[in-house]
C-alpha cells in the first residue's frame, strides 16, 4: 500500500505538533500536577490553606521568621506542628531563631540548642529575616549584618546538620525609591503601609549595596551551606544581576516569593530574556508565593486568594496568553515554559534544595 507524499507530510507535520504540545502544560494540567509553594506563612491553627493544598495538588512549606506583628517563634512552631499532625503529606516547616539575646554571652549556645529541638520535631531548616541588617544592633549600636563573626558556629551547625537556610536579606531595590516611583504595585502598597522598612525615608540605614555585599560575604564565607534567597534573592529587579549571583554562587538558590510581578514587569519589556533566563536557571529557582493564614484571617477569603494567585501564576508561567494582572500595569504575555522546567521550579527543585521526603 503506497502512501501519498501529501499524507505522509501531514500525519509527519501532526505527529510533531503533538510531540510538541504534549511538551508544555495547559490550565487543564493544573490540578493534575504535583507542586509545592516552599514560603507560606501558617500563624494559625486553621487548616483552610493546607485543605486547599490538597484540592489543588500542592505540597506547602510553613515558614516561621522573627517578624515583630507575628507570634512568639515558639507560637508559629506550635502552629506548624499542630498544621502537619492533620496534613502530613501536605505540610513540612523551616523554623527560625531571634537576635532579643544576641548580646548574651549563652546566644551560640542557647539557639543551638533551640534550633536542635525544631529540627528533631522535623523542622527542613531555617529562615532568616530583614530585620538582620534592619533592625537590630550591636553593643556600638552598629546594624547586625549578616556577615558578622557571631553568626558564624550557629551556621556551621545548620550546615553540619545538613539543613537549609533560607534567607531574607535586604529589600527589594525599590525600598530605596519613593513610592510614586516604584516599578510594582505590591512594593508600593507594602512600603507605604510599612514606613519603618522603606529605605528611602531612613538614609542612616544600610544601603541596599551594603546588604547585599554583606549577603554575598555571607555566602563565601559558607560555600557548603545550602542556601535559598527568598524573594529572588533581593535582586529582583534584574535577571542578568540574578544570573551573575547564581553563577558566582553555585549553592545558591531563590525563591519568587512576592516578586513574580517584578519578573512580569521585565517581561513586558523584553519576554524572551525572562524567558530565558527561567530555562538556564531551571535548576536554581522555586516557586512560591510568600501568601499565609493568622487568628483574625477571614479563612474563606485567604483560601480564595491564594487559590487564585495559584491559578495566575500558573497561567503565566505555563502559556503564551496575553493576560493582565493586578500588580503591573498593561498587558503582558504568558512565558510559556516547558514541562521539564516547570516541574523543576514548581516541584523538583523544592525537594532537591530543601530535602524534603
Amino acid at each position: 500500500m503506497k502512501f501519498s507524499p501529501y499524507i505522509f507530510c501531514a500525519l509527519a507535520g501532526l505527529l510533531l505538533f503533538t510531540g510538541c504540545e504534549n511538551s508544555y502544560y495547559s490550565p487543564e494540567d493544573y490540578s493534575k500536577v504535583r507542586k509545592v509553594d516552599t514560603h507560606i506563612h501558617l500563624n494559625s491553627e486553621n487548616t483552610a490553606l493546607a485543605e486547599l493544598a490538597k484540592e489543588d495538588n500542592f505540597h506547602l512549606l510553613a515558614v516561621n521568621v522573627d517578624v515583630p506583628h507575628y507570634p512568639s517563634l515558639k507560637e508559629q512552631k506550635r502552629c506548624a506542628l499542630a498544621q502537619i499532625s492533620r496534613f502530613q503529606n501536605e505540610v513540612d516547616f523551616l523554623t527560625a531563631f531571634t537576635l532579643e539575646d544576641w548580646h548574651s554571652p549563652e546566644w551560640t549556645k542557647q539557639t543551638i540548642a533551640r534550633l536542635d529541638s525544631s529540627f528533631d520535631q522535623g523542622a527542613l531548616g531555617i529562615k532568616l529575616w530583614k530585620n538582620i541588617g534592619m533592625v537590630y544592633k550591636d553593643s556600638s549600636d552598629r546594624f547586625i549584618m549578616i556577615d558578622d563573626p557571631g553568626f558564624d558556629e550557629v551556621i556551621s551547625h545548620i550546615i553540619a546538620s545538613g539543613k537549609t537556610v533560607m534567607a531574607h536579606l535586604g529589600e527589594p531595590k525599590n525600598c530605596w525609591l519613593p513610592v510614586d516611583q516604584m516599578t510594582v504595585k505590591n512594593d508600593q502598597e507594602y512600603f507605604k503601609n510599612h514606613p519603618e522598612y522603606h529605605m528611602f525615608l531612613h538614609p542612616e540605614f544600610p544601603s541596599y549595596e551594603e546588604q547585599i555585599a554583606a549577603r554575598d560575604r555571607f555566602l563565601e564565607k559558607h560555600p557548603d551551606m545550602r542556601f535559598v534567597g527568598a524573594h529572588l534573592g533581593s535582586l529582583e529587579y534584574d535577571v542578568d544581576e540574578l544570573a551573575r549571583r547564581l553563577d558566582r554562587f553555585p549553592n545558591m538558590a531563590v525563591d519568587m516569593a512576592a516578586r513574580i510581578p517584578h519578573l512580569q514587569y521585565q517581561s513586558q519589556r523584553d519576554r524572551e530574556k525572562v524567558r530565558e533566563f527561567l530555562i538556564t536557571y531551571q535548576d536554581r529557582i522555586i516557586y512560591a508565593t510568600d501568601s499565609g493564614i493568622s487568628t483574625s484571617s477571614d479563612p474563606d477569603e485567604v483560601k480564595r486568594t491564594l487559590h487564585e494567585t495559584w491559578l495566575e501564576d500558573w497561567k503565566y508561567f505555563t502559556t503564551d496568553e496575553v493576560m493582565a494582572v493586578e500588580e503591573v500595569d498593561g498587558d503582558l504575555q504568558g512565558l510559556k515554559l516547558p514541562k521539564s522546567v516547570i516541574d523543576k521550579i514548581y516541584r523538583d527543585n523544592a525537594v532537591r534544595w530543601f530535602k524534603m521526603n
